[in-house]
């Protein structure tokens, strides 16, 4: 008799036991999926995990259904990875099947189908039941498992849908989001209607403005000579003598009209990536340190300053990996940074480049992994979740911009840090792996230079180009002296107004959302909160609303005082709109654009904001921390940051660190080309430790200074957190529950070790009641121990039937 281990994709721990049929046996392996029926009428699509004799004790298995598949749709080391994360994260396998898998790969009762909009059936090519469904979702515009029953075979059921959803007539229902495909490009022309009136008298009307006269000639001598050649806007704005504040009175006289056509990307990049340029002495010694490394068994860290050429060494690997019969998976902290990176990549790989994220639709997502399965792809560039594809013969991993946060995000469940598991994947595949940053986070420095991974540094920007100039501006001097202009002072305006005039572009830093923190009356002190949460509601001018930033809840400003009916209510506190709408007054004849998350809404705002950098037809970029990322481009000369000490008073043992990561990123944005680049930070406080390390460039004393703060505190790298969070719509049954779990771990645990419970910096979000409780254990050999200890305390609270609709999560390594 045989039995099989199967994950289910619910948030339940483990796997369940069921018995195999005989007509089955000799055909099923672990990674298969199969129909498994569980608690009740429900039906789940299960994966195998393992096969073994033993019949369980306590109850009678159920038989398994169906199999699904011919051959494991999952690897050996994707078990084994799965397995790793469920034991090292204390997470639950079904929780990480739930992640890992399209939705079309993991179906179940619950799931509902429909006919494909626009889908033509040839009903000749169709069986019975593929018919039956067919004709049934002509009907019925929705369609459930449970409902199929009624007229498919249960064991047939997932075959026809597999059939129907490969043939394109049906899909899953969810919300898809289309994926960005059209690069527009800017085109100007003189309106048709201006081209029959009388041009001596609308040049009459330019004589005050001279050089929209120049520019309106401009266009016309283009239009008349060549009428069939649509003419460029970036290419009129070229050599700096015409700019956006030129061309804008003239459209609004109706003179001239701006329109986009589309241009395809692929085809945009030929001829000019023919082969990548020679390697720098400095790159190829490193290049070299990575290759040693690779043959000692030993993972890296590349720690190459901005514009040091990382991307270049890792083009390298991944050629060499590829000339070697593997594969490549390049990891990236989110989608938007992949444009720079597939330029380099499409022309040369084509077909062999795959991608990989949240934003593919059910059905691109199944086409991934089964192009990943038949090894179609060789490269595949994706975020965290690329992780889970079934590689057939991975090589190499690399792990770009490796310190980023968004690599572990706490809202997704699992909770899991993608750099830590990229590592432990790449063991499982005996494949090297490549951390890349120009500043690694505080863990990766301390086990490069403990010897664990090899660290590779680039201390110089390609090409020799100089490294960006820091400079401090006391702001509490600046206002004593009376040289200041509302967040600016009068040093910052000089050097920003220099850089515009000089045809260059600058950034402008300020890493918080909204226009204002707070509306507060002036007369009672009434500030509005969050009806769901315990913060108060931020202030966001460009959509006239309060909002809240945790659950999104929204609301309109009041006129007046809800409590007290003053209409003195004042905004307190600076958010990045407010930045925007001065900078936007201090220098009213300049283009300044914004980019945040809430105006990079609307589809493909980043990418047409990116291609009007790019263009030259913005001359201030004024944005939160998206700035810092993955901007490459020639003409940035300067980046500001107003208010630098908002980074660093945060509540947070990372605070220093993530400051020190935000500054140098988007420092690292400026120069490029020129070597000129400046970063001016502006605070109240100048003799703070991180701003006068910063200024001096030296990451090995920033690393120093972080690491003897750290080691003084006992936070990681010296320790290890884990942060167990409990939540509940009642407040008084959450802190019970939080009292009682601390009582149970400090039973099991030495009582250094326990910290709280305590009240979540956030009492309440969403309407839950939030508590939490820090454990602080020791590295080594202890924390296996301990770790198990913390297992027997979870289990035990779990006990308590009082405490399950209590929800729990446990972030490790927090």
């Amino acid at each position: 008799m045989q039995y099989a281990q199967i994950v289910l994709p619910l948030n339940l721990k483990g796997s369940f036991t069921y018995k195999v049929p005989e007509e089955l046996m000799s055909e099923i392996q672990p990674g298969m999926r199969v129909l498994v029926p569980f608690g009740g009428k429900k039906i789940y699509t299960g994966i195998v995990f393992e096969l073994h004799d033993n019949a369980p004790e306590s109850f009678v298995a159920k038989e398994v259904i169906s199999m699904l598949d011919d051959k494991p749709i999952l690897p050996e080391e994707q078990l084994r990875f799965w397995n790793w994360l469920s034991d090292y994260y204390l997470c639950g396998l079904g929780e990480i099947y739930r992640f890992a898998f399209p939705s079309s790969l993991k179906l179940e009762s619950e799931t509902y189908l429909k006919l494909k909009p626009g889908a033509v059936v040839d009903f000749e090519n169709l069986d019975v039941n593929e018919m039956y469904l067919i004709q049934a979702l002509e009907v019925r515009q929705l369609i459930n498992l449970t409902d199929i029953e009624a007229f498919i075979p249960k064991k047939d059921i997932i075959k026809t849908i597999n059939s129907l959803i490969d043939l394109q007539y049906i899909e899953i229902d969810e919300k898809i989001a289309e994926k960005y495909k059209a690069k527009e490009v800017a085109y100007v022309r003189i309106r048709d209607e201006v081209l029959q009136q009388n041009l001596p008298d609308i040049l009459i009307r330019l004589n005050k403005a001279r050089k929209q006269k120049d520019l309106f000639l401009a266009i016309l001598e283009k239009q008349t000579e060549h009428p069939e050649t649509p003419i460029k806007k970036a290419e009129l704005f070229e050599d700096g003598y015409f700019g956006s504040s030129h061309f804008k009175p003239l459209a609004d006289k109706g003179l001239v009209e701006e329109y986009y056509m589309q241009k395809d990307r692929i085809e945009s990049y030929e001829g000019e990536l023919e082969e990548l340029e020679e390697l720098s002495e400095q790159q190829k010694t490193a290049k070299s340190e990575i290759d040693e490394a690779f043959e000692e068994g030993k993972n890296v860290l590349l720690h190459g300053v901005t514009s040091s050429g990382k991307t270049h060494i890792y083009l390298e690997k991944i050629e060499e990996c590829i000339r070697s019969g593997k594969n490549v998976l390049f990891l990236l902290p989110e989608i938007s940074l992949t444009k720079q990176i597939t330029q380099r990549l499409e022309k040369k790989y084509g077909k062999q480049l795959g991608f990989y994220h949240q934003k593919l639709t059910d059905f691109e997502k199944v086409e991934v992994w089964r192009r990943i399965r038949q090894n179609d792809i060789r490269i595949l560039i994706g975020t965290r979740n690329a992780l889970f594809l079934p590689y057939q013969n991975l090589g190499l991993i690399v792990v770009d911009e490796e310190h980023d946060s968004a690599y572990r995000p706490r809202e997704a469940s699992p909770y899991f840090n993608a750099k830590d598991s990229a590592l432990v994947l790449g063991g499982f595949y005996k494949g090297g792996v490549i951390l890349g940053s120009a500043t690694p986070s505080v863990e990766s420095y301390y086990r490069a230079r403990k010897d664990k991974m090899k660290y590779v540094f680039l201390d110089e920007r390609f090409g020799n180009v100089s490294l960006p100039e820091y400079e401090l501006i006391n702001f509490k001097e600046a206002q004593d002296s009376k040289k200041v202009s509302g967040n600016f002072s009068s040093r910052l305006i000089e050097d920003m107004k220099k850089t515009v005039d000089d045809h260059n572009q600058v950034i402008v830093l300020h890493n918080r959302r909204g226009y204002a923190n707070v509306v507060e009356c002036e007369t009672c002190g009434y500030v509005n909160y969050c009806s769901n949460c315990d913060v108060v509601m931020t202030y966001h001018k460009a959509a006239n609303e309060m909002k809240c930033h945790y659950c999104g809840q929204r609301a309109s400003k009041p006129k007046t005082c809800p409590k007290c009916h003053s209409e003195n209510l004042n905004e307190r506190g600076v958010g990045v709109e407010q930045i925007h709408e001065e900078v936007s007054k201090l220098f009213p004849d300049n283009e300044v654009d914004r980019m945040d998350v809430d105006s990079m809404r609307k589809k493909f705002a980043y990418e047409k904001l990116y291609e009007k950098i790019e263009e030259r037809e913005t001359d201030i970029v004024v944005g939160t921390q998206m700035i810092s990322k993955g901007l490459d481009f020639d003409h940035i000369e300067l980046v500001a940051i107003p208010k630098a000490d908002s980074l660093l008073y945060v509540q947070d043992f990372r605070a220093e660190e993530r400051a020190y990561q935000l500054i140098t990123q988007v420092s690292g944005r400026a120069g490029r080309v020129s070597g000129k680049g400046k970063i001016l930070i502006q605070t109240y406080n100048p003799d703070h430790s991180v701003f006068q390390l910063i200024k001096m460039n030296n990451p090995a004393k920033i690393y120093k200074y972080i690491l003897t703060e750290r080691q003084k505190f006992h936070y990681p790298p010296f320790t290890k957190l884990i942060m167990i969070e409990l939540k509940h719509r009642r407040e008084d049954k959450a802190d019970r529950a939080s009292q009682f779990l601390g009582s149970i771990l400090r039973k099991y645990l030495p009582e250094d070790c326990v910290l709280g419970p305590e009240r979540a910096q956030i009492a309440r979000l969403n309407n839950l009641y939030q508590f939490q409780i820090m454990l602080k254990l020791p590295r080594g050999k202890n924390y296996e121990k301990f770790k198990n200890m913390v297992l027997i305390s979870l289990k035990e609270f779990d006990e308590i039937t009082a405490y399950q609709s209590i929800k729990k999560d446990v972030f490790v390594d927090f």
